[in-house]
């Protein structure tokens, strides 16, 4: 059914952004780490000359991995064409929805999209993260950014619905499950049986989930869920990638996992991306380069990666679900 003009629907997606060209690693490294979400401080006026000094350290280090896939990231790209395809779908089921994209750390931000969604007069607003596991590094830290703009602008002219995990949604698990059953079917050279999946999820500090995160259990969740189609008999694990800092970060961390892996004499590994649903960084450069590399040095003969989700048809349609629900 088509939307009377009193309840013009709008869809807010959520993604971290990345840099879209070399010039701008420094400045996105910068507001990463001036998030108080991701790094915490006792005293805040500290957050930003600290984000100052880490984004001066790294970035020649990351601009380096960003050259080795091609530049720049492809997520605002991604991002963009998984909103169109959204938008796309929701119409063919019925329901006329405008959908934004809004990043925490680069462009387009959350302000920007809250600047559309106000000049399109949305009075009914869908806020749906990419992230489909909750953490308050990532659903929390753009919620966080997102509520205080909103009160900063008293721009409340809208309901808003709010998504705030999906890690057990039908469609997306058998999405997900399907990636991982394709790879499995196109690795001819090996027995698909033997293959371990290695499931690799972005790690978080050990302190957030001792404080009541629930970012771990619902990535154990959505293993547990994608296993159940894929056939629990097949070998398979968890580990965390991506961590920063001198914390304790959830563990293993994947190259640790492939190290092990090897030394059981293990030949046959695939990977899995599990608390990502785009390609960026860390599937191009760090499970496609860094980790096949590592593979291929302790002794892993056959190493493939399953493809972020993007934006498959049965992915899409699994989102559109979500905003549907929301709605009623």
């Amino acid at each position: 059914m088509e939307n009377s003009q009193l309840d013009r629907i709008g869809v807010l997606l959520f993604n971290l952004g990345g840099p879209e060209t070399l010039e701008d690693v420094r400045p996105f490294l910068y507001n990463l780490f001036s998030d108080p979400d991701i790094i915490r401080l006792p005293w805040k006026p500290m957050q930003k000359p600290l984000a100052w000094l880490i984004s001066t350290q790294r970035y020649k280090k990351s601009r380096g991995y960003y050259e080795q896939i091609g530049g720049g990231s492809p997520l605002r790209r991604i991002t963009d064409e998984q909103a169109s395809a959204l938008q796309t779908e929701l119409a063919s089921r019925g329901t006329a929805a405008r959908v934004y994209v809004g990043m925490r750390y680069w462009k387009p931000f959350i302000e920007d999209a809250l600047d559309q969604i106000a000049r399109d007069d949305i009075r009914r607003l869908i806020v749906l993260p990419l992230y489909p596991q909750y953490s308050v590094s990532t659903t929390g830290s753009s919620l966080n950014k997102m509520n205080a703009l909103l009160k900063e602008r008293r721009q409340d002219g809208f309901k808003t619905s709010i998504i705030e995990s999906w890690q057990s949604q039908p469609q997306y698990v058998t999405a997900l499950a399907r990636t991982v059953t394709e790879e499995l079917s196109h690795c001819s050279d090996i027995d698909s049986g033997r293959t371990h999946i290695l499931f690799s999820a972005h790690s978080v500090p050990v302190s957030y989930i001792e404080s009541g995160d629930p970012y771990l259990d619902q990535i154990q969740e959505t293993v547990k869920s994608v296993m159940c189609e894929v056939g629990s008999d097949q070998p398979h694990s968890l580990s965390f990638q991506s961590k920063v800092g001198p914390v304790k970060w959830l563990e293993p961390s994947t190259d640790q996992a492939i190290r092990q892996l090897a030394r059981d004499e293990v030949s046959q590994v695939l990977l899995v991306p599990v608390s990502f649903v785009s390609e960026h960084i860390e599937t191009l450069y760090e499970l496609d380069i860094l980790y096949k590399d590592l593979a291929a040095e302790v002794g892993i003969a056959h190493y493939r990666r399953a493809p972020a989700l993007n934006c498959r048809p049965d992915f899409i349609e699994a989102l559109a679900s979500l905003v549907e629900d929301a709605l009623k």
